[in-house]
C-alpha cells in the first residue's frame, strides 16, 4: 500500500467492537500522527489516520479533550505533548484553566484541568454545532447535561461527547471527523 493511500488505526486493545466513538484524522503523515496520538489515546476511542494532502486552513469542528487528575498531571501531559511536537494554540480561549494545543499536524486539542466527571484518559470528544442540544439528542444517547451553548452525552464505554455552540460557517474541509455508535 503506498503512503498516499495508507491508513493507520489505533484500536481498542480488548475488543474494537466495544469502541462507541471513532475519530478519523486526515493527515499528511498518518504514521507520524498515529505515533503521537498513541501516547495519549488510552483505550476509549478508535482512532484512524488517513493520508490527505489537503492543507489545514481553519479550526477543526471536532477535537479531543484529554483528562488530568491533578495540576501536576495536567502539566506533565502538556510537557509530554510539547516534547512530542505539539505547540500551544490560541483559538480565542482567553483566560481558562485548560491548555489548548495543536498536535504536530495542526489539529487542536485541550488538556483539561482536573474534573471529577472525567475518569478516562480521554475526557471528551468535542463537536462544534449550531444547535448543541439537537445534536446531542440525535446521537440516541440520553443527554446527561446541557446549558446555554452546550449539551453532553456519555456513551458507555467511552468518553463524553460534548456539543458546543458555534456560529461559524461550515468548514471548507473536515480534517477530523467523529462517528459514534447509536444507543442500543
Amino acid at each position: 500500500m503506498s503512503e498516499e493511500r495508507s491508513e493507520h488505526q489505533l484500536r481498542h486493545p480488548r475488543d474494537s467492537t466495544l469502541a462507541r466513538v471513532e475519530i478519523t484524522f486526515d493527515a499528511a503523515d498518518p504514521s507520524a500522527l498515529a505515533a503521537f496520538w498513541s501516547e495519549f489515546a488510552g483505550d476509549e476511542l478508535e482512532l484512524t489516520f488517513v493520508w490527505s494532502d489537503a492543507p489545514k486552513i481553519e479550526k477543526n469542528r471536532v477535537h479531543i479533550d484529554l483528562a488530568s487528575t491533578s495540576p501536576e498531571h495536567q502539566a506533565d501531559i502538556v510537557a509530554r505533548a510539547l516534547k512530542l511536537g505539539a505547540e500551544h494554540a490560541d483559538i480565542g480561549q482567553r483566560d481558562v484553566p485548560w491548555v489548548v494545543l495543536r498536535d504536530p499536524q495542526g489539529n487542536e486539542f485541550c488538556v483539561l484541568e482536573p474534573r471529577p466527571e472525567y475518569t478516562g484518559v480521554i475526557a471528551a470528544v468535542v463537536v462544534d454545532s449550531p444547535d448543541p442540544l439537537a445534536s446531542a439528542q440525535a446521537t440516541g444517547h440520553p443527554v446527561v447535561r446541557s446549558g446555554d451553548g452546550f449539551a453532553s452525552v456519555r456513551p458507555e464505554p467511552g468518553p463524553w461527547l460534548e456539543f458546543v455552540r458555534t456560529d461559524d460557517s461550515e468548514p471548507i474541509t473536515n480534517r477530523v471527523r467523529v462517528r459514534w455508535a447509536p444507543a442500543s
